[in-house]
């Protein structure tokens, strides 16, 4: 049996012991999240997500809003309208009256690109402390894609066959050649057994220089419901990478169990939404009054354009 089974068998058994330990509380709770507390969900290869803690629901925006006390102040129907209110406004500060922290295992690749949201509370896993699991993020064939021609940050057109067969033997066979040298640097194995009696370990603050971008890493990440809402706009995104999309909507599945009247405006005036520039706006009240508006009349960039077009749904 591997290590990395081991450990998750661990984790299957706090789990258990978690979810069976209840507590009396007069907080306001979510029962839909209670459910989903402690619970894993799974995302990419061996990565996952699960809620550790949250506090606060719908109605604690509500109060936070209206500074009043109870369990909502007036109809769902009117908090629903205050909360649509103040995300269609921008109003930042009543969301920021409830938190939720996720314990999150993600590829250290993914991981760098997601700390740069820095409005969340990390600790992330030692591996000047620990050792890292042997196990590495291989995409699916369908999600490796060349480089995009029109976006320097982005994929274009996805391998054929027998390229992806390659450039997966050659991800495969690296991932695998950096981990042994991990341990051979290390000197032990996760197991902690020692490799070689004679030989001296390298410190592992220094053995984790070999490991792959693709090896997973953990952390716990404590956001509150604004910051967290700012994150998804922008992950949930088509155009944001794949491998850390995946992760920004399971989250947000989480999010529509947790405060549902908010995951609901959030879709309406943030995922479902369009900003409009000032030259776009012009544009568009030049359509409406009949007028003729194209590419080369608009007054817009070419890029600004066809954003435009695709928002109205004009795309050719």
């Amino acid at each position: 049996m591997s290590d990395s089974t081991d450990q998750n068998r661990q984790i299957d058994l706090e789990i258990e012991e978690l979810r069976a330990f209840t507590r009396p509380t007069s907080r306001v709770t979510s029962t839909a999240l209670e459910d989903r507390l402690y619970k894993i969900f799974p995302v990419l290869d061996h990565g996952f997500v699960r809620v550790i803690d949250y506090m606060g629901d719908d109605t604690s925006i509500v109060q936070a809003a209206r500074v009043s006390y109870g369990k909502g102040t007036k109809s769902v129907r009117n908090d629903e309208g205050l909360i649509r209110y103040l995300m269609r406004h921008r109003h930042s500060t009543p969301f920021e009256m409830c938190e939720i922290k996720f314990h999150i295992k993600l590829p250290i690749f993914v991981a760098r690109q997601w700390i740069r949201h820095r409005t969340a509370n990390v600790n992330e896993y030692s591996a000047r402390y620990s050792m890292l699991d042997r196990e590495f993020y291989i995409p699916a064939p369908e999600h490796l894609a060349a480089q995009s021609d029109i976006n320097n940050q982005g994929r274009g057109d996805v391998l054929r066959d027998e390229e992806a067969a390659e450039v997966l033997d050659m991800l495969k066979a690296d991932a695998v050649r950096s981990y042994d040298r991990y341990e051979t640097l290390l000197n032990e194995r996760q197991n902690g057994r020692v490799i070689n009696e004679d030989k001296q370990g390298l410190a592992r603050e220094l053995a984790r220089m070999t490991l792959p971008l693709s090896a997973y890493t953990q952390w716990y990440w404590k956001v509150d419901l604004h910051n967290l809402n700012h994150f998804l706009s922008l992950r949930m995104d088509p155009h944001a990478q794949y491998e850390i999309r995946v992760f920004a909507e399971v989250m947000f599945d989480i999010v529509r169990d947790w405060v549902p009247l908010t995951a609901k405006a959030f879709e309406d005036y943030r995922v479902n939404s369009f900003d409009l520039s000032g030259p776009m706006l012009a544009a568009v009240r030049r359509m409406v009054r009949g007028e003729t508006v194209d590419a080369d009349n608009s007054g817009l960039s070419g890029r600004e354009w066809r954003e435009l077009q695709a928002a109205l749904g004009l795309s050719d």
